[in-house]
């Protein structure tokens, strides 16, 4: 272990010469755990950070600058007397025996170039990282930053904050135990990018075991490179190499061309190269992120083995989720249809809206543990070709799923959680960043001139929760007068003839209530005037139930109030006159622009809304905007995907999830009446703040 530590030592002086290139040492790599000294720390931060970022110096980059190791050690002497850095508490949070407190300092400042981890109580690197995003893209510690360019400039920093206390710990041996030494284990690599060989090898030097290699290279001109540097690296036994075509991503060539492979082995690892380029340079923090916590770090990946070794029901391993990713990332999003079709393929239970998957597609596993996706007969055909959607595809939904066939197999998931340094198999990360109150969020809201805000489960609720309860009461009111014989069979005549209109207009725009009615009276055989009737009477039992969400309707007001310029925007059959009344209902009274899809003939879900509100906020002149719903898809990424600012919070059944209550109102239940009475109107009532500990 010394040896380790004092090769990794020598190693990090030279990255940081080359990767700090200003005022500083060097570096040295381990990891964490963390200590339960949490008693300075801030409890309950706002749940999404939403900051103006200044205007400040322009960075330099790294490389302009030659840097002296002894003025790095006297910024690490300038931190240690500022109160900022305190070797004492990263060594015993992060638990790694150091050399020295200069391996400390280079050990932090490595890790917070992409991981949230601090470098004492008084400093927040995730906080800083956050409200100073230039310094983020340009993968700068945070500290090194602060003391060299950050103070003077007048940005501020604030002390550690408790972001997510992990429960169900586990405390594995963090140097290798003898059972995982025999652990026989393969690492499959997909190279799509070839300057990732020289980074995997990197990563691969103080690995704790010797392993198996089973590379998939996307050219044929990368072979000869990935043999002498992977192929040839110390910690690897045995090389396999196959040139694959661009077919399925990641998942694609490791299913066809390994699966056999893999099931020799008790513990696999799967990784790829990983790119995005952001803000004019390529952005790696995500790849380092993974990297580090499931194959660089000793500390780390030796915590991982012996857990395997030590429990035959560990069947997934991750990180958590790279903590700059949006809120609502461990959300099944637009994947729905495709995750069906795997949980009908994998014999698996429908799953949840928020759940834990390896986001990124990176993970160790027991190959058992996934027997039904790694099997053989894969064929290349059976991946969706390119050019594939940022999101929405099987490929998408089948990272999705892994988490969900572990457990289905009776086999647990767990995590390595880089702030507090533990691991865990607490999945509460997944809705962790919800915590918070409004009057957190209030000045970062009230920053932007122009707010925008979703109707249904945003501002109004529904008394017993379900969206279409309207339908089946009114279908149980035919069933008494005779005019149907069953209230569900009336409910599917309804949204069969909505869903006729929709594709009619090759689901171009939006369809309005009063067609709807007008195509459901010639399928029941009445007039229209009969039909019209029975649209009011619709709107009129949804009216009924409509609820204010009241902190959200009284943040609204107050915005309202002191200036700001509020849009409502709803996906809505209903018109506009009747989403109004609904507002109106529940009490909002300061003046809004109401922007309703059946009206407008644009949807948010698609994109079509977004695009019209973009022109519309430049041709007003306005830059600073954010939009505030529930409906992760329309109402957060949608617009993001446009550069939109959002702002997502959670639905009453999300609420209800997070929390831990019981899985109600799926399925078949979500219609059963009875169910309806019995959980609607509490999980409505939980729902109807969206915060988390509130």
């Amino acid at each position: 272990m010394e040896k380790i530590i004092k090769e990794k030592s020598q190693f990090l002086k030279i990255w940081l010469r080359n990767t700090y290139g200003v005022k500083r040492k060097s570096q040295t790599q381990s990891t964490t755990q963390h200590s339960q000294e949490n008693s300075e720390k801030q409890e309950n931060p706002p749940a999404q950070v939403l900051k103006i970022v200044p205007e400040h110096i322009p960075l330099q980059e790294p490389e302009s600058m030659p840097m002296q190791e002894h003025e790095h050690e006297t910024a690490m002497r300038e931190c240690i007397e500022a109160g900022l850095f305190d070797p004492q508490w990263y060594r015993e949070t992060y638990s790694i025996d150091f050399e020295d407190d200069f391996a400390i300092f280079s050990d932090y400042l490595t890790k917070s170039r992409f991981s949230p981890v601090n470098p004492s109580p008084a400093f927040d690197s995730e906080t800083y990282l956050r409200e100073n995003i230039d310094v983020f893209h340009h993968q700068i510690s945070p500290l090194y930053h602060y003391i060299n360019n950050g103070k003077i400039e007048g940005r501020t920093h604030g002390p550690a904050i408790n972001r997510w206390s992990p429960r169900e710990i586990l405390t594995p041996e963090r140097t290798i135990g003898e059972k995982a030494k025999t652990l026989k284990i393969a690492i499959c690599l997909h190279i799509f990018y070839d300057d990732f060989i020289d980074r995997f090898a990197q990563a691969l030097d103080a690995f704790p075991v010797e392993i198996d290699l089973l590379l998939t290279l996307a050219k044929e001109e990368f072979t000869d490179h990935a043999r002498n540097t992977l192929g040839g690296h110390p910690r690897v036994n045995k090389t396999e190499i196959r040139i694959v075509p661009n077919r399925g991503r990641n998942f694609g060539p490791m299913l066809v061309e390994y699966s056999k492979e893999i099931k020799e082995y008790d513990l696999f690892c799967h990784l790829h190269s990983k790119k995005s380029l952001f803000s004019g340079k390529e952005q790696t923090q995500w790849a380092d992120y993974l990297t580090e916590y499931l194959l660089r770090d000793p500390n780390i990946i030796s915590g991982v083995l012996n857990s395997f070794a030590e429990d035959e029901k560990l069947g997934l391993y991750y990180p958590t989720t790279f903590w700059m990713m949006p809120v609502w990332v461990n959300h099944v999003t637009m994947n729905v249809p495709f995750i069906r079709e795997w949980e009908k393929a994998l014999d698996l239970p429908p799953g949840t809206e928020f759940i834990s998957y390896p986001v990124g597609g990176m993970f160790w596993a027991r190959p058992e543990a996934l027997d039904g996706v790694i099997r053989e007969g894969w064929e290349y055909d059976d991946f969706p070709a390119e050019p594939l959607p940022n999101d929405g595809s099987m490929l998408h939904a089948l990272e999705r799923v892994l988490g969900s066939l572990v457990e289905g197999k009776g086999y647990k998931q767990f995590f390595y959680y880089p702030t507090t340094g533990q691991f865990t198999t607490d999945q509460s990360y997944t809705t962790s960043s919800y915590r918070g109150t409004i009057e957190q969020h209030l000045p970062a809201i009230q920053a932007h001139a122009c707010i925008s805000f979703d109707v249904f489960d945003t501002l109004v609720r529904r008394e017993y929760t379900v969206a279409d309860y309207a339908k089946l009461k009114l279908g149980k009111h035919l069933c008494e007068q005779g005019m149907v014989d069953d209230p569900h069979d009336f409910m599917k005549l309804r949204n069969s003839a909505e869903f006729e209109l929709r594709k009619r207009a090759n689901f171009q725009g939006d369809v309005v209530i009063d067609d709807i009615y007008k195509e459901l009276g010639a399928k029941l055989g009445i007039s229209e005037a009969d039909a019209d009737g029975l649209m009011r009477k619709e709107f009129e039992l949804d009216l009924e139930m409509i609820l204010p969400k009241n902190e959200m309707v009284e943040l609204f007001n107050h915005l309202g109030s002191v200036g700001h310029k509020l849009w409502v925007i709803s996906d809505s059959y209903y018109t506009r006159e009747q989403v109004g009344l609904m507002l109106r209902k529940v009490g909002i009274a300061v003046p809004y622009r109401l922007l309703v899809s059946s009206t407008e003939q644009k949807r948010k879900d698609n994109g079509s809304m977004w695009a019209m509100i973009k022109q519309d906020l430049a041709q007003e002149g306005i830059d600073r905007h954010l939009h505030i719903g529930d409906n992760v898809v329309a109402d957060a990424q949608r617009p993001g995907d446009i550069g939109l600012t959002t702002f997502h919070i959670l639905h009453p059944m999300e609420k209800w999830q997070a929390l831990g209550f019981p899985k109600v109102l799926r399925g078949s239940d979500a219609l059963d009446e009875g169910q309806i009475l019995k959980w609607g109107k509490l999980v409505s009532q939980v729902g109807r703040n969206p915060f988390i500990g509130e």
